[in-house]
């Protein structure tokens, strides 16, 4: 993949928005944008319980996360566990999928939604690449233009790739504002670890610019069909392991599960 650019030597902008949603794969993923949620107020959709493979929900604490702004839950909201999308994925049920994308759209067009926000296809998680494949799909349901734009969960928060650099929105916080983003970090209990490795790998600097990066909802995968995934080669290794019974895989798994998403917002626009 493009590794990620600095961000622009230049005045930062926030996004003009009135009926903002977000949508994320797992709960925790709004504190990579909590600056931008705490400005815009969206609406906010997560996928799954957060519940991972031990099994233990985090929902909870997205709720309190969300309660600290005047952010607001979503008819989407925990739709199902981690071990379940997996399975599902796996499984190729890509009705389920369908059904979910029909869900947020009519959520989107419920509520007049003039921006959609959500988790940026990285091949680092399954889960995170078919929250996007959902919210395009849902998206071009709508049948009118709505900004669409996704934001980095692995590569730095303040990464863009040159070509999207011009067309990106930018907010950068102020010393108030970055204290309460990382303290909402910090008091995610379930995350703790998972924070303070993020913060080790950039420093604090980068999670000052919240970079919102446009989507091209002509892009049927958002990612080289010819690249393997980090998910794969980490399926490998849990299955030679003993963890996991099988490879969750581009080609055999999400490829095809895009391709339905994509017929399915054909069908429906």
């Amino acid at each position: 993949m493009e590794a990620p650019s600095p961000s622009p030597a230049r005045p930062l902008t926030a996004l003009p928005s009135r009926t903002p949603v977000l949508v994320v794969a797992h709960p925790g993923h709004e504190l990579r944008v909590y600056g931008w949620m705490e400005s815009a107020a969206p609406r906010v959709c997560v996928l799954t319980d957060g519940s991972g493979s031990g099994g233990e929900a985090r929902l909870e604490s997205t709720t309190r996360v969300l309660a600290g702004t005047a952010a607001r839950q979503g008819s989407v909201y925990g739709w199902m566990s981690d071990r379940a999308i997996y399975s599902a994925i796996l499984a190729r049920d890509f009705a389920r999928f369908t059904a979910l994308a029909d869900q947020l759209a009519e959520e989107l067009e419920a509520n007049g939604a003039d921006c959609v926000v959500g988790d940026a296809v990285e091949g680092y998680n399954p889960s995170h690449d078919v929250c996007r494949l959902v919210i395009n799909a849902a998206v071009r349901m709508l049948g009118r233009d709505v900004p669409t734009y996704d934001f980095l969960l692995v590569g730095a928060p303040d990464g863009c790739p040159a070509d999207l650099r011009e067309r990106a929105v930018w907010l950068e916080l102020d010393e108030d504002a970055l204290a309460r983003k990382l303290a909402a970090a910090r008091s995610y209990a379930e995350l703790a670890g998972e924070v303070e490795a993020a913060l080790g790998r950039f420093g604090v600097a980068p999670f000052r610019t919240e970079c919102l990066r446009p989507v091209d909802l002509s892009e049927r995968y958002g990612w080289d069909p010819a690249e393997v995934p980090y998910y794969e080669t980490y399926g490998e290794k849990k299955v030679a392991e003993g963890t996991y019974d099988r490879v969750l895989r581009f080609g055999e798994h999400v490829r095809p599960l895009a391709d339905a998403l994509w017929e399915h917002g054909e069908r429906r626009a």
